[in-house]
């Protein structure tokens, strides 16, 4: 998987780097085909709350669909723990979409055979 990961208005330290390639580790757990991702990890400053708002947001290109989730916290960490749990749910969402056994193949049917009573 070709991942990036980029900061904004953050600097991206290698502490945080490992942490978030670290947490979508368990993504690729269940679910094999992702393409590429893109992480942007950035800090969002109210002039009016005068406080830090830390969000993360991931772009995810796996094969047939497109995902994309933030999540805000306080805390960085907490934001990018935030953002893996519900990508985790939603890959395993698409995962059991496109495995789904409500369209098995013939050859694994049971068939059903019907007797005929033979003609007089």
């Amino acid at each position: 998987m070709n991942l990036k990961i980029s900061g904004h208005h953050l600097e991206l330290t290698p502490a945080l780097r490992e942490f978030v390639i670290t947490k979508l580790d368990r993504v690729l757990r269940h679910f094999d085909q992702v393409m590429d991702g893109n992480v942007v990890l950035s800090v969002d400053t109210h002039s009016r709350e005068k406080e830090k708002r830390n969000k993360a947001e991931i772009n995810l290109h796996l094969k047939g669909k497109d995902i994309f989730i933030e999540s805000c916290d306080a805390d960085m960490y907490a934001a990018i723990d935030l953002m893996v749990d519900k990508l985790d749910r939603q890959v395993i969402r698409h995962k059991d979409k496109i495995q789904g056994h409500a369209h098995e193949s013939v050859k694994y049917r049971e068939e059903v055979h019907q007797t005929e009573a033979p003609s007089p």
